[in-house]
């Protein structure tokens, strides 16, 4: 590759926590007998979708059913409620077999996931909503897919119902009757197939798309290695206390999550081991900037503006820098704060430290800190308005013309 392409790549990669970082252009050589299945046919997941879910789909978009569907499952909200009637009955016969979990789901391992989510949100919030959410926007194809969609003419909306997955995946129920993820995740697999079907048709994502399909079993594994697989590392680099049997319950979690939303399971790594090798292959050679990428980072970024709590913008850039790495944050064009940044290096390791008991004496920083992570929930959390989730509905268009 050329020099200066390998060198981003190796200094995005050293950022992420990466120890090797492999060609871009290399072809998919990931074994399947790294999976939870164990074995695989081997083909590139970038040309792997979700038929059964994709045809349905396209079919109550056609049929102008769209309205219909998100009325019916307006009230279908947790694990224990029945598939909601008013459904064409392809759809509805669809969703009671793909909310069942998949029959290598250990339960002790998600009540455990629960309760290390439950001991560690704090950090996980911070992961998720600014390192894995502003990672996405260096994603091209993620860019483009959600600016070009339905979804993207509306971020604060957006960012609230992405938020309400990693909300539903997190919670102490996640899994139990009481829960809600089974039913959120397929909300989301409903919203993929449509945005599936419609994208393809506007003129303005194919015209700086480089795929023919959004939303391939690939794309869907790199936005686990920016969430999941990040905050792996992420908890790992700031020595945030896991046992291994929380490790593999963390993972356990993301297996089921990433079965649930279509992905097969000869491409779900078996082992946190796996999952960093094949996140060395698919995540972080593809990491650059696009327009529409820059635009939603910005957009993301302004939404704890409205959350006056003390944080500032400068503040919440170098945030981004610390986790995501100074190439990332000049990309977006984020401008420094040099003293943010000295506080965040001093003081984020200090907070860590006195939340896990590692250290007698509360920083003097503790309550920014503090205030800085309840600011980035209210600030993703339904406009701030709600401390829940924002329903799931199927978008009907793409992203109108600019």
């Amino acid at each position: 590759m050329p020099e200066i392409n390998r060198r981003r790549v190796l200094t995005v990669g050293a950022a992420l926590g990466l120890a090797s970082v492999v060609n871009p252009s290399a072809a998919w050589s990931w074994s399947p007998s790294a999976s939870v299945s164990g074995s695989g046919s081997g083909v590139d997941p970038q040309w792997v979708w979700d038929d059964d879910i994709d045809r349905i789909m396209a079919s109550v978009i056609d049929n102008g059913q769209v309205p219909s569907v998100n009325n019916a499952i307006e009230s279908w909200v947790h694990n224990h409620q029945p598939v909601p009637s008013g459904l064409p009955p392809e759809l509805a016969a669809f969703l009671e077999d793909a909310t069942q979990l998949p029959p290598w789901a250990d339960v002790a391992k998600l009540r455990r996931a629960a309760d290390f989510n439950r001991r560690k949100d704090t950090y996980l919030f911070m992961i998720y909503g600014i390192g894995g959410g502003i990672m996405s926007t260096v994603i091209p194809r993620e860019a483009r897919s959600v600016y070009w969609s339905k979804g993207g003419a509306d971020m604060q909306d957006r960012a609230a119902k992405t938020f309400t997955f990693g909300y539903d995946q997190s919670d102490i129920n996640a899994f139990e009757p009481n829960g809600e993820m089974l039913v959120t995740a397929n909300k989301t697999r409903m919203v993929h197939a449509a945005v599936r079907h419609m994208l393809p048709n506007s003129p303005y994502w194919s015209a700086v798309a480089d795929e023919e399909i959004p939303i391939s079993n690939a794309d869907i594994l790199v936005t686990f290695h920016s969430t999941g697989t990040f905050a792996h590392k992420k908890l790992k680099d700031w020595r945030v206390p896991m046992s291994p049997a929380d490790e593999e319950a963390f993972l356990h979690l993301w297996q089921v999550s990433l079965h649930l939303l279509g992905v097969r399971d000869e491409y779900i790594p078996a082992t946190w081991a796996a999952a960093h090798a094949q996140s060395e292959q698919v995540l972080t050679p593809i990491l650059a900037p696009t327009p529409e990428g820059k635009e939603l980072a910005e957009v993301l970024l302004g939404l704890t503006a409205q959350i006056d709590l003390g944080v500032t913008r400068g503040f919440l850039n170098e945030f981004v820098r610390y986790q995501l790495g100074n190439d990332v944050g000049d990309w977006l064009g984020l401008r420094r704060d040099y003293v943010s940044a000295g506080v965040i290096r001093a003081g984020w390791p200090t907070y860590i430290a006195f939340r896990e008991g590692l250290l007698p004496i509360m920083p003097r920083t503790f309550y920014m800190f503090d205030q800085f992570v309840r600011a980035i929930a209210m600030a993703f959390l339904n406009r701030g308005e709600s401390g829940t989730t924002t329903a799931i509905t199927i978008p009907d268009m793409n992203r109108p013309g600019v």
